[in-house]
């Protein structure tokens, strides 16, 4: 996930599903929990989860935006095909793309989940 001790990683969506062991993984890495999305902070990557329902994809994306360093980078969770609540890729691609985000890699996390990188288009800015 190109985490390295000392990011700042936020977390949004989270609930009773998610999995608790990348969650502490994550955590081991970094050497700090996570933040949530109330922060203040600048952080270095946003740790989205998203199922079918849970709102506008596309806000929830434009919102993890905001915090984001100029170098930083949203992974967003969903549910692997097949699981309840499973969201298609074509709208994952789409939301994204309003959201002016560019889809790097896909790769799945755990049983359960699937996990999309996405990354500001070089002409958008964030902070640091």
């Amino acid at each position: 996930m190109g985490l390295q001790p000392g990011m700042i990683v936020m977390e949004s969506g989270y609930d009773d599903d998610c999995d608790d062991e990348l969650r502490d993984s994550i955590a081991d890495v970094i050497g700090d929990d996570m933040v949530d999305e109330d922060t203040d902070e600048v952080v270095d990557m946003v740790l989205l989860w998203y199922r079918e329902g849970d709102g506008d994809l596309v806000d929830l994306l434009v919102d993890s935006i905001a915090p984001l360093a100029d170098d930083g980078y949203i992974w967003l969770l969903t549910p692997k095909r097949g699981r309840d609540d499973y969201v298609e890729p074509s709208d994952i691609a789409e939301a994204a793309s309003i959201a002016g985000l560019s889809q790097t890699s896909i790769t799945t996390i755990g049983n359960d989940w699937s996990a999309a990188r996405l990354v500001g288009r070089k002409t958008s800015g964030g902070k640091k």
